[in-house]
C-alpha cells in the first residue's frame, strides 16, 4: 500500500507519518507549516480540509500535487 493522506486527520499527524509532506505543502501556499512551532501548535487541530478552506485552495490541485510525490488522498 502507497502513501495514503485523509483529509481529515490533523496535520501534526500527517507530517509525523510522512515529514516529507512539509514540503509539498509548502509548495501549494501552505507557508505556515515552515515556522518553527507552528506544527506543534496550530498543526495539533488544522486538518489538510481546513487548510485548504482556509488557503482558498482546490481539492484537485492539491490532490495533483501529492499524488506526483506517490499519495493518494482519501476523503
Amino acid at each position: 500500500m502507497g502513501k495514503v493522506l485523509k483529509l481529515n486527520e490533523s496535520i501534526l499527524e500527517l507530517v509525523t507519518r510522512h515529514p516529507e509532506a512539509v514540503d509539498i505543502m509548502a509548495g501549494l501556499g501552505f507557508h505556515d507549516i515552515t515556522k518553527p512551532g507552528m506544527l506543534q501548535t496550530a498543526g495539533r487541530f488544522m486538518t489538510l480540509s481546513k487548510g485548504m478552506k482556509l488557503k482558498r485552495i482546490e481539492l484537485e490541485t492539491v490532490r495533483l500535487a501529492f499524488e506526483q510525490h506517490g499519495f493518494e488522498i482519501i476523503e
